[in-house]
């Protein structure tokens, strides 16, 4: 075996950063010692694994390719090491989801898998669909739960469990007791929702169909709790997953209203990068979000 295991760090550094003098702070170690060793690695193979431009190392084709591969070696040689050290070979677990999941899904299910494996390393990030994709995408987490839908040929998107989103008023909004609303009710009304990019608006926009151009947003909002507090005073309506709304819909604050006609079923769906190395404790993660799909 003619290269080492620093050399693969350094490899990865780079590519995540995309800058030798980055990946020197992230690995404490000059830059020169970066350059060099990045230089050997590809002279030794003769390959080249970035495009360079200034400053700037972009993969190309054939460090995309290894990259992958390097990702999943070192994580392998990681947990050996902890072997070694006679501890359990499991490592810390990087969970992404994005805000309705981590906020409502999220706790009972980390809780729940707690009581199952007893506490373990687990890091949880939360986002949008689209920053969190792209963090798996970078290697940045092991797996993500997410509530859009989403595709990239270096990902691997399965269905997990199912959502309904349900339109939402103040108790005392002038359309909080109509039996259903048309779709004049629904131009007519102020509208607060989240952000672009998320799986929350994704399927807003896609059952509001036909319509979507001429609705009146009067604001957008990153997180469901900002939105609920907008709409009990009264700004407008708006459209949130169920589980976000389950407290409110009992105690009265909010109230859902029936829209015939339109559709707001969705899925939650799980994310791993293609390829990537399952060390025990994300098999362990990955067996228990298969036992509780539902």
């Amino acid at each position: 075996m003619h290269y080492t295991l620093r050399q693969l760090q350094i490899f990865l550094a780079v590519a995540r950063h995309s800058n030798v003098s980055r990946a020197a702070e992230e690995l404490s170690l000059s830059q020169s010692a970066i350059s060099t060793a990045l230089s050997e690695f590809e002279r030794h193979y003769d390959l080249q694994l970035f495009d360079r431009s200034g400053k700037r190392l972009q993969l190309n084709s054939i460090g995309t390719a290894l990259r992958s591969r390097a990702e999943a070696l070192l994580a392998q040689a990681d947990e050996f090491e902890q072997l070694l050290k006679g501890k359990q070979a499991l490592g810390a677990l990087r969970i992404g989801a994005t805000q309705t999941i981590a906020s409502y899904l999220l706790p009972d299910l980390i809780a729940e898998f707690f009581n199952r494996q007893g506490d373990l390393p687990l890091h949880v990030t939360q986002g949008n669909t689209a920053a969190i994709c792209a963090q798996v995408l970078n290697f940045e987490l092991d797996v993500a739960l997410i509530e859009g839908e989403w595709s990239h040929p270096d990902l691997q998107i399965d269905s997990w469990r199912d959502d309904e989103l349900v339109v939402i008023a103040a108790a005392n909004h002038p359309l909080a007791k109509k039996s259903s609303l048309s779709e004049n009710h629904l131009l007519g009304a102020d509208w607060i929702v989240r952000e672009k990019g998320s799986g929350t608006r994704q399927a807003f926009e896609r059952a509001m169909h036909g319509i979507l151009p001429n609705l009146k947003i009067r604001l957008e909002l990153q997180h469901s709790e900002a939105i609920k507090r907008a709409v009990i005073q009264g700004l407008g309506l708006s459209c949130l997953s169920r589980i976000a709304v389950v407290e409110q819909l009992q105690n009265g604050t909010l109230v859902s209203l029936n829209v015939p006609r339109r559709d707001f079923r969705r899925e939650f769906y799980r994310v791993e990068r293609k390829n990537k190395y399952r060390p025990a404790l994300l098999q362990q993660w990955l067996d228990f979000l298969s036992d509780t799909g539902g």
